[in-house]
């Protein structure tokens, strides 16, 4: 029987024929379409491809099976799992580095262009963010996050040379933006951190005619769960933006009521679809700042969208018209899509025991370093291998804080002082011991009663969720950024390194060194129990209350070996450095590492400088200064 026209056979056959063919037919189409499924999409395949940039979309690549479903990438010698996906659209794979021995193509390869962002389009979304090369360890902690989650239908640009190369020898696809920027960290309001964020409008509008959809994100957030479901419960949202909202106007995940968010719309987190709307706001709001130069561009968006703001544009999505009056916006609810404060300050999403989609690192302090140490807090940024495992070994203690002072009486700016003076004492004596020792201090978790904001408050925001006291972000008393800095030895000794207080609980921390472990309780001296240089039974040293310098090197001198030594607690752990010069140089080091408490609301100015030396002070009391005159730290 002829195969080559069998529907004409089966026309010219009885019906108990055509029956029979018809089931062979059928069954022949389903077994092609399990065979062909299982070769492409078994959950012990995955597929490699080319990682370099390709200015057409027409290319076509040649899948490899890889043997395992399970892979290990190095990025910044941290340990990247690659995870199977599945997509509605072939990708190339993220983290796939380049051969060994091959060249970086040209960099016209990597200019932006519709071809160029199609090959990492999926569902027509693509997500992007961009930065230059000193947010290198941002931008692949926001890679990893995603590509965890299932997400790789993303890009990066890349404002300097230096950054798009790194990029691209470790498998993340780039693109090129031409703006020639500074490789080191331009800091918050500088003219060129302005100008980041004109690029930023300008990407935008370049990106939306090509007819996909944008999620564009700063890179200091990080994605915590896969929001592209999410967005897609708005189809109609010409644009979705985060808030700088602390109060919660909604207790599900629901868009924020638009009627009660009374805070500035933040352009960390927003979502564009290409409408004819949103490429109309697009193009105005980069006409603005490009034509004055002093405008912040988050200002500049809010001061567009809000020309007219209302009527809601239904009663059930929470859509409002805005701009033009054309524009259907949705603002992101601030408890899931958080701020620096919603997360790290109020807890606002496991208050409401919702699930935070991501974290952004505003309302913060200390700079750069501050937005850093405040993702290593939350165990949410990556670090490699090192990291966890310092030269020198770490330091570590167990803090002491009174019931009365943590838990009694009102929440004032005394009882507040009290209580943060009380937990810095025990820092200062920790820093003191991890000079001496050259180990890496573990911060304690720093306890607050008040708030820390840039204006006069009475203790915490009204309305919004923060309990008292609570575990605050450590940039709230210390200036990190000073603590990380490079000082002069001659005046400042050497420097202390220091780790965020999470740094045990993090998955990351190698079991090697948990296990590497030495547990140090202080005695009285002269006590039978308080022999220097001996270890108990259970593995425990015995040191002796105020203990010099000398003591601790020797006492602790064959344990240099050790990874983690753990002091019971630090009150009355050091009495003093042996030498002078060396006492006065750190004395001129620690100083510095403690910042202000802003703000009272009756006074100007209304900060208050902590003061690392306060019990050195009889009489010390936290108030502000009595005027412009006498506005310095107390050093």
């Amino acid at each position: 029987m002829a195969w080559e026209n069998p529907f004409k056979e089966m026309a010219n056959s009885k019906p108990l024929f055509l029956t029979i063919y018809a089931t062979v037919l059928i069954g022949i189409v389903f077994s092609s379409v399990y065979v062909f499924s299982a070769i492409y999409s078994s959950p012990n395949s995955t597929f490699s491809l080319s990682m370099a940039p390709s200015t057409s979309s027409d290319e076509k690549a040649e899948p490899s099976v890889q043997a395992s479903n399970f892979s290990h990438r190095q990025v910044d010698d941290a340990s990247i799992p690659v995870k199977p996906q599945h997509q509605s659209k072939l990708l190339k794979p993220i983290w796939k580095v380049p051969p060994a021995g091959s060249k970086m193509p040209d960099l016209e390869t990597f200019k932006l262009s519709k071809e160029l962002v199609q090959e990492r389009v999926t569902d027509n979304i693509v997500v992007v963010t961009f930065g230059n090369y000193a947010f290198m360890d941002f931008i692949l902690t926001w890679v990893k996050h995603l590509t965890d989650m299932g997400v790789e239908n993303l890009l990066v640009g890349a404002m300097d040379t230096k950054l798009l190369e790194a990029l691209y020898w470790k498998g993340v696809p780039a693109f090129d933006m031409g703006s020639h920027m500074s490789t080191v960290d331009v800091g918050w309001g500088s003219p060129t951190f302005h100008k980041m964020g004109r690029e930023k409008v300008v990407l935008i509008d370049s990106i939306l005619p090509y007819g996909f959809e944008l999620l564009m994100c700063d890179t200091d957030m990080v994605w915590l769960k896969n929001p592209l479901p999410y967005i897609a419960r708005f189809p109609e949202a010409d644009v979705l933006t985060s808030t700088d909202q602390v109060v919660p106007t909604v207790t599900d995940d629901r868009l924020d009521l638009w009627q009660q968010v009374g805070a500035a719309y933040n352009i960390g987190i927003f979502h564009w679809r290409a409408t004819e709307s949103a490429k109309k706001l697009a193009r105005e709001w980069k006409e603005m700042i490009l034509a004055d130069d002093k405008i912040w561009d988050q200002n500049g968006f809010n001061e567009l969208v809000h020309r007219q703001l209302g009527p809601s544009v239904d009663d059930d999505s929470g859509l409002v018209y805005a701009y033009d009056g054309n524009l259907k916006l949705g603002l992101l609810p601030a408890s899931i899509f958080c701020s620096g404060h919603t997360y790290f300050i109020q807890s606002m999403f496991q208050h409401l025991r919702l699930e935070a989609y991501a974290v952004h690192t505003t309302f913060q302090y200390a700079g750069t370093e501050g937005k850093r140490h405040r993702l290593r807090e939350g165990k949410v940024f990556y670090d490699p291998p090192e990291y966890y495992n310092p030269p020198g070994g770490l330091l570590t203690f167990k803090p002491s804080i009174p019931k009365n002072l943590l838990l009694d009486g009102e929440h004032t700016i005394d009882t507040h002082f009290t209580l943060v003076n009380y937990q810095m004492k025990q820092i200062r004596t920790a820093l003191a011991v991890a000079s001496v020792l050259n180990r890496t201090l573990v911060m304690p978790p720093l306890w607050c009663r008040l708030d820390r904001l840039w204006f006069g408050h009475p203790g915490i925001l009204p309305g919004s969720l923060t309990r008292q006291p609570f575990v605050c972000p450590l940039d709230h008393v210390f200036e990190i950024n000073v603590m990380l800095k490079e000082m002069a030895n001659e005046e400042f000794g050497p420097g202390i390194n220091i780790r965020e207080y999470s740094l045990f609980e993090n998955p990351s921390m190698p079991q090697e060194v948990k296990k590497s472990w030495l547990d140090v309780h202080l005695c009285q001296e002269g006590s039978l129990s308080c022999q220097v240089n001996s270890t108990s039974q259970s593995g425990v040293l015995k040191l002796p209350k105020h203990s010099t310098e000398e003591t601790l090197k020797t006492a602790f001198s064959k344990f240099k070996d050790v990874k983690v030594i753990q002091f019971s607690s630090m009150q009355d752990a050091f009495d003093r450095f042996t030498d002078k010069t060396r006492e006065e140089q750190f004395r001129n080091r620690v100083k510095r590492y403690v910042g202000i408490w802003c703000c009272v609301e009756t006074h100007t100015p209304g900060h208050i400088y902590y003061d690392m030396y306060w019990d050195e002070k009889p009489g010390w009391k936290a108030a502000p200064p009595n005027s412009t005159k006498d506005d310095h730290p107390p050093w």
